[in-house]
């Protein structure tokens, strides 16, 4: 029981939501992610690290930049499930398309040169 209450409060939040649909487009670094959704940086990260707390997502460092994408091999088998539903779920979302026409214009190389120590620490 508890992984799935774990699953469903993290799903529970509309950016966290938002983290999953701007994933399944591609991998994202925390500049990106804060950038598409104009969260500051520590919000962000607080979201991503309840995301993967609940096997939503996996990261690797690779570099400077910690990469984050879905979780697709999760052995919580609730998140697995959600996240296969998910993406389907939402397609249809005005603010679901509207972020995801917006992610090429989203760059690491635009949004985080110069500050990429600093803004990619995994906190």
């Amino acid at each position: 029981m508890r992984s799935f209450i774990k699953v469903m409060k993290a799903l529970s939040d509309p950016n966290r939501v938002r983290i999953v649909k701007l994933l399944q487009q591609r991998v994202l670094c925390v500049c990106e992610i804060k950038e598409a959704l104009g969260l500051a940086q520590s919000t962000a990260s607080k979201h991503l690290k309840i995301l993967e707390e609940a096997g939503l997502i996996a990261f690797r460092k690779e570099g400077l930049w910690v990469n984050y994408r879905l979780a697709i091999a999760s052995p919580n088998p609730y998140a697995a499930g959600m996240l296969k539903n998910l993406e389907t779920w939402l397609e249809e979302d005005p603010e679901v398309t509207a972020l995801v026409r917006r992610l090429p214009e989203i760059r690491r190389e635009t949004i985080c040169w110069g500050n990429t120590t600093e803004r990619h620490k995994r906190e």
